[in-house]
């Protein structure tokens, strides 16, 4: 696999917004070959996740180099319309807040055109060793900033 291939994987940036395709598989499905709830939360954070890499960030280099993680605070989800086995999604990544020591990001799961789930998800960042709050390392900081996108559609 060649590196365009390693960041095909990763999604793509189109302005401020990330996203990230994926095709539904028989294990994110219930027995009626409907998206289980929770999976929608993985989705998200799997495109998350790509967003960090492709930002040059990734969440094991962070814990190493900065000895911190970024764990989830809050999030709310809005099932609209359920996504089925084998749909081809994508996930709509921006960021709404880039704190001292917090990010904030509205995910769509998206099928073509249509909001099937919206997420309104809150990260801290805190310390490996305290396990508490710290602040944000300045470049990953940085490079949200960049991204950040508070404009309603």
């Amino acid at each position: 696999m060649t590196q365009n291939d390693h960041d095909a994987l990763l999604g793509h940036f189109e302005g401020k917004r990330h996203y990230y395709p994926f095709i539904v598989f028989y294990d994110d499905t219930d027995a009626g070959g409907i998206v289980y709830h929770s999976n929608y939360l993985a989705f998200a954070e799997r495109a998350r996740t790509a967003m960090l890499h492709q930002l040059g960030f990734p969440n094991r280099n962070i814990a190493e180099r900065h000895k911190v993680a970024i764990a989830v605070r809050h999030c709310t989800v809005d099932f609209r319309r359920a996504a089925l086995l084998e749909d081809r999604l994508t996930v709509e990544t921006r960021v709404i807040k880039v704190g001292g020591a917090s990010l904030g990001f509205e995910q769509k799961v998206m099928r073509g055109h249509e909001e099937l789930v919206v997420i309104e998800i809150y990260l801290a960042c805190m310390s490996l060793t305290e396990l508490r709050a710290q602040r944000l390392p300045e470049e990953v900081r940085t490079a949200y900033a960049r991204y950040l996108d508070v404009n309603e559609d």
